[in-house]
């Protein structure tokens, strides 16, 4: 196959922004970041000059190190950001709500509570009420539990999740995480609305929760057998699906 075009500019001020990155916090100074590229030292000043302009890099005083810039991080925090994860996380969903026949729902961690951002209703209805930008208690769901324990959260932390009003003590929120953490997927049993269950893992970017899906079922369909069969599923049909970078913390079961 023929060489792919290569734009000589831009292929060196990546070469510098992946060499900036693992300098880590501390930076390096601009003779070992021409050195490591391979760049004239006058070559790499302009453009890392440049890259201070746009954010992507930073330096500590007129002389001293550059270490990477805050716009690089937000490149990620803008791919995966509320509105681009629920378009990515749609079909998702879909296949999810087909195969298990139950209501699926995608959400992330905002402060205190989980942000619905997406739900797939079934075939076969049930009368939950959810709805697209609901904010719910992160103590009391299934997608909050499957984020904190993602999040390995210490437990002394954990209750400040749980507000005055909550249905869920500290001990049983504690209780739940840690359970999440054993089986990389957490449940909620009639604490949101009677008679009402549902089970929630984490999607990872890396070694990061970024959101979490979440299955509801009727609490009596809720059986040892059915989480199982449940928990299957979602190993089987979202890996393939899921967006790239991103990956399930459940593993199969």
């Amino acid at each position: 196959m023929a060489e792919s075009p290569r734009i000589e500019s831009v292929d060196r001020a990546l070469q510098l922004l992946m060499t900036l990155a693992d300098a880590g916090p501390e930076g390096a100074p601009l003779a070992d970041l021409a050195q490591a590229t391979g760049i004239n030292k006058s070559t790499a000043y302009r453009l890392l000059s440049t890259m201070r302009l746009r954010g992507f890099a930073e330096q500590d005083g007129d002389q001293g190190s550059y270490r990477i810039g805050p716009a690089t991080f937000e490149l990620t925090e803008r791919s995966f950001g509320p509105r681009n994860l629920a378009t990515a996380m749609h079909p998702a969903l879909v296949a999810l709500a087909r195969e298990t026949n139950e209501l699926v729902h995608f959400g992330v961690l905002t402060g205190d509570r989980i942000l619905y951002l997406d739900k797939v209703e079934p075939e076969r209805a049930i009368r939950v009420w959810s709805a697209v930008g609901q904010r719910m208690p992160v103590a009391t769901t299934a997608m909050g539990r499957a984020l904190l324990a993602a999040r390995n959260v210490p437990d002394h932390l954990l209750d400040s999740y749980v507000g005055q009003d909550s249905p869920t003590s500290a001990n049983a929120l504690q209780a739940a995480v840690h359970r999440a953490r054993e089986r990389n997927y957490a449940l909620e049993h009639g604490e949101n609305e009677p008679d009402v269950a549902c089970l929630g893992t984490a999607i990872m970017h890396g070694d990061s929760p970024v959101g979490a899906l979440s299955i509801t079922t009727l609490a009596t369909r809720m059986t040892p057998e059915r989480e199982t069969e449940l928990a299957e599923i979602i190993t089987r049909e979202i890996p393939p699906l899921l967006p790239q970078g991103l990956h399930l913390l459940l593993r199969s079961v």
